[in-house]
């Protein structure tokens, strides 16, 4: 098959390059975001996909805008048979959906119809999911509301964060489109319409990441890993400033306090949530960098009885 892919961030690079090392299909073109400017220095910088794609010889397009038909020439020429989309972020119109023989797909990172939109890898861990996956659909015009082609599932464990989790989606994902290619070649791509019991990942705010200790431990624990290491949960010290939190454990003993006191500074910040008492273990002080809970203890920046939040 003619396959035309169209992704940005790492995430969309792995999947790409699995299926141009693994399939004996023609990548017919790589569609990406235009260059962003980073850094001090503002310098034009690509993207993963974009950066694989040159240095593997693919074909490379990055329109400014899909719409009113803006990137129909293209696809002409190229006659893509199948489009294969990874977190590309850009919304695709009609036309693009329905060009190709086959279909236009996307692997989304969860299990649908649950976590449609653009944080269900996050989303999924903070609401204490034991397992998430990701779907290849065909895509529509709605929001991840595709028909689904088939599923891969991982098991979400007690420590993972949003990043060990989102590492192991990709094997997840590239797994899952290698079979659909496969199904589409072989003429056995079967379409399974999603039920009505959708929820929705909605983008994450600042206000997300503040944590609330009156929640319950499970709570707090399942906030702080799922927002690890970006954009990362936090709190407020007595003094006012921001102190993010990128690593926890429940504590196996419950100490006595309320909800937000620091109630030990044994080996890490133990604080007091509704049902239980959180361990803070690893933090980033306001304009510091990362350290362990241990060497903030002993700059002696917190006392036992302090309130967090």
């Amino acid at each position: 098959m003619r396959i035309l892919f169209m992704g940005t961030p790492d995430f969309a690079m792995c999947n790409l390059k699995a299926i141009h090392e693994n399939t004996d299909n023609e990548i017919v073109g790589v569609v990406t975001t235009p260059d962003k400017p980073r850094g001090r220095g503002m310098v034009l910088t690509p993207s993963p996909v974009k950066r694989y794609a040159l240095e593997n010889g693919l074909p490379v397009y990055q329109p400014h805008t899909l719409r009113d038909g803006a990137f129909l020439e293209t696809l002409n020429e190229l006659q893509p048979e199948l489009i294969i989309v990874v977190a590309y972020g850009r919304i695709l119109p009609p036309y693009v959906l329905d060009f190709p023989k086959y279909a236009c797909i996307n692997a989304h990172a969860s299990i649908l119809p649950k976590y449609r939109g653009a944080a269900p890898i996050q989303r999924a861990i903070m609401d204490g999911e034991k397992e998430t996956g990701v779907s290849i659909m065909k895509m529509d015009v709605g929001l991840d509301t595709g028909d689904v082609i088939l599923v891969e599932k991982i098991e979400i464990e007690e420590n993972d964060n949003f990043e060990s989790v989102h590492d192991k989606l990709i094997g997840a994902s590239c797994k899952g489109l290698l079979d659909a290619i496969w199904l589409f070649e072989n003429g056995k791509a079967t379409f399974e319409k999603q039920g009505d019991n959708f929820t929705y990942a909605e983008k994450i705010t600042k206000e997300d990441c503040l944590i609330d200790f009156s929640m319950t431990v499970k709570q707090v624990h399942d906030k702080i890993r799922g927002l690890s290491p970006i954009p990362v949960a936090f709190t407020k010290t007595p003094d006012g400033k921001i102190l993010k939190v990128t690593k926890s454990h429940i504590s196996d003993t419950d100490y006595s306090g309320d909800c937000g006191e620091i109630v030990s500074l044994n080996k890490g910040i133990f604080v007091k949530c509704f049902d239980g008492t959180i361990v803070l273990d690893e933090i980033v002080p306001e304009g510091k960098g990362k350290m362990s809970a241990g060497d903030y203890i002993n700059g002696r920046k917190i006392k036992l009885g302090d309130i967090l939040g």
